[in-house]
């Protein structure tokens, strides 16, 4: 169980619109936590870090996933439903996090276990409000999994 920052956080952003990346990696500079965030494309390349397949031998296993569902190659639905089916993942809360607010997207996220699911930001300001929220509950009130 992990209740103290003893070590820095590590986050993974799936994201294949590098302008929101880069806004998310700026609101996160604000943060009074330490956090790395490491940024993947899509969903196949998600997969790859947390495994530590092709060229990601050295990841660190992230503590959350920021998951976009509209994304080239492997889209969040499927990542989703491939990471909360894999018994040395599926503990790794994941946050979708997507411009969509369609009905059968939020119940198919909540139905693939997504442990929330967040409308994606219009400006910076906003993206630095998500950032504080989310540290707030999930790296600071939240009791995350220890790492295996």
């Amino acid at each position: 169980m992990k209740t103290t920052q003893d070590k820095p956080y590590q986050l993974l952003f799936v994201e294949d619109n590098s302008d929101d990346a880069e806004l998310i990696l700026a609101a996160w500079e604000d943060s009074n936590l330490t956090v790395n965030i490491q940024v993947v494309p899509n969903g196949r390349e998600a997969v790859s870090f947390l495994r530590g397949r092709n060229g990601f031998g050295q990841a660190v296993r992230p503590d959350l996933i920021l998951l976009d569902l509209n994304m080239p190659v492997m889209d969040g639905r499927e990542f989703l439903k491939e990471v909360k089916n894999d018994q040395a993942l599926c503990d790794i809360p994941v946050l979708v996090l997507t411009t969509s607010q369609d009905h059968e997207d939020v119940l198919a996220a909540y139905r693939s276990h997504a442990n929330c699911f967040l409308k994606k930001p219009d400006d910076y300001q906003q993206f630095q409000d998500l950032a504080r929220a989310i540290e707030d509950f999930w790296l600071r009130l939240a009791v995350l999994p220890a790492e295996r």
